[in-house]
Order: structure tokens, then sequence, then C-alpha cells
């Protein structure tokens, strides 16, 4: 009985041109007023998966945005069969927007293999999610403050208004209204919004794109609260795919920030199942830049 999800219904839907040549219309614009890289990442890997067979399943993707998506043209995918190989096969892909590529996308797709040499981290222990808030919970509560600065208010209107298909619950949310440096480690559950079921894994692999990209980067700037972001925006990202997962069933975001420096700052994630299982890992880098925070008031 729920809603079909919205990431498969328009923002990962692409339409094919030609061979191995799709466009998308459908973009959800955040607060920047850029292109959201989850969905350029999470599109790309539809593009190059429908250019693999059925028995294929994505094992891992490494991209660069290379220029600023504009919101107001459709973006052009064009996949280029770089090799087709008795076990594993790779696609490159190449995002287009007035006439130059804005980001480039290989993946690399396997047929499954059996192997003993097994293992994996340990799952952290953290509440489930049916004891937590979500997302759109917290902005209220905090709204509900009588005392809220209106800049922080504005703040927070224009989160509640983006519309994320994308269902989270915060493990550790932080206080929006503390400059103290924090450890640049936390926690989401996260899901997508709406029904996907049981489908091509590939299917739910693309979905896990679009969702491993949202408040990443983000983790970075944890330890340096104490100042304003001038500009943020992700340079590269990587993602390996292991254990089979159904994106629309709640996953444990997992990510942490090992290193930040040069206006660059560097992200690890994981996404475990709930039954323990590492389904994802994910990397990325970003240009991070700041400026002192003048006003040091926290209400």
């Amino acid at each position: 009985g729920d809603l079909r999800s919205v990431l498969i219904t328009s923002v990962l839907n692409l339409e094919r041109l030609e061979v191995d040549l799709f466009r998308c219309a459908h973009h959800w614009v955040p607060v920047t007023r850029r292109l959201f890289g989850g969905q350029i990442v999470g599109q790309a890997l539809v593009a190059a998966a429908r250019a693999v067979s059925r028995d294929l399943q994505a094992h891992s993707l490494h991209c660069y945005f290379v220029r600023a998506g504009d919101p107001k043209v459709p973006v052009l995918y064009e996949v280029e069969r770089t090799r087709t190989g008795k076990s594993f096969s790779v696609r490159s892909v190449k995002a287009i927007q007035h006439g130059k590529p804005i980001f480039i996308c290989q993946a690399s797709f396997q047929l499954a293999q059996q192997s003993p040499v097994q293992h994996q981290f340990t799952m952290p222990t953290v509440p489930p999610p049916e004891e937590l808030l979500t997302q759109e919970e917290l902005i209220e509560k905090f709204l509900q403050n009588p005392n809220l600065a209106e800049r922080y208010r504005k703040h927070l209107n224009k989160i509640q208004a983006e519309d994320v298909p994308i269902d989270i619950k915060p493990v550790n949310p932080p206080d929006i209204f503390c400059t103290e440096p924090q450890e640049p480690k936390q926690f989401f559950w996260v899901r997508a919004r709406g029904y996907i079921g049981e489908t091509d894994m590939k299917v739910h692999c693309c979905v896990a794109a679009y969702i491993s990209d949202y408040a990443f980067l983000g983790t970075a700037l944890l330890p340096h609260r104490q100042y304003n972001i001038k500009f943020m925006v992700s340079l590269d990202h990587s993602m390996w795919f292991h254990a089979p997962f159904r994106s629309d069933h709640w996953m444990l975001y997992e990510c942490e920030s090992p290193w930040a420096g040069g206006c660059r700052g560097l992200v690890l994630g994981r996404l475990w199942r709930r039954d323990g299982v590492l389904a994802v890992t994910c990397t990325q880098e970003g240009v991070i830049r700041v400026e002192e925070n003048s006003n040091q008031s926290k209400l």
C-alpha cells in the first residue's frame, strides 16, 4: 500500500535518446542552487547499468565532478562500453550540459562469484530508528523555540522546504547553535522515501548512490563549527557495493572524516543493514572554504 518512491518514478528516471545516450530533466536543487551531486551520481549509475546485462551487478564506481551543474537545463548521459569481460565489465559515463562534461564516472560490474575469503568490520551499536526523531521532527522542535534567532529560523525553514526524497533519522544530531568543536563523526538511519521492493539489485545501488551524498561532506566541518561556510562542493565520489540490500529499508550511515586541509576535506562512509551486514562503503573529497563567524551568539 506504500506509495512508489519518487526516486524511481522521476528523480533517477532517464529517457533513452539513442543506444547508450540518455537524458534526465528532473532535478532536485538544494539550498546551494546547484544540482545535487548524489542525483548526478545516481543517474550516471542508472545509465551505466542500462548498458550491461541483468546478471551483472554493480560492485564499484569512481566519479569526478568537473563543472557546476546548471539546474535549468537537462543533463545528457553518454555511456562508453569500455570493457566487457567474463567476470567484470566496465562502463564509462560522461554527464554533459551546454556541450561540456560536468561529471565523469567509471562503474564496474561483476558476475556473482563465491569465495571463502570473507570478513568485515563490526557494525556500531546505536539506538534503533524507531527510538529516534526524523530530521523534520528535529527541525520542528528547534522552530518552536520562541528565542530562536531569525537567521537560524530562515536556515531551518530552507532545509524544511527542500522536500528531500529520503527518510533521515540522525543518531547524534549536533546542536545547531553550538560552535564548540566536535568529533568528525556522525550516524544517520537512512532509507528511500516510499516503496521500491524486490527488484534488480542495481536499482537499489542507484538509490544508495543518491542517498550517499546527502550530508556526507558536512562531517568534515564538525571540528570547525566556529567558522561559516563560504563554499563547499564535492570533487570526487567513490562507492563499493559489498552485499545485497534494500534501499527502502532502514540502513545505518556511518560517516567520519579522517583529514581536512588545503581547502579540502576527506570523508569516509559505511552503509550497514539492520542485521549488521556491511552493504556499501563510500569515500568523498570536497572543496571547503570558510570564513570567521562574526556572530558567536547561540540564539
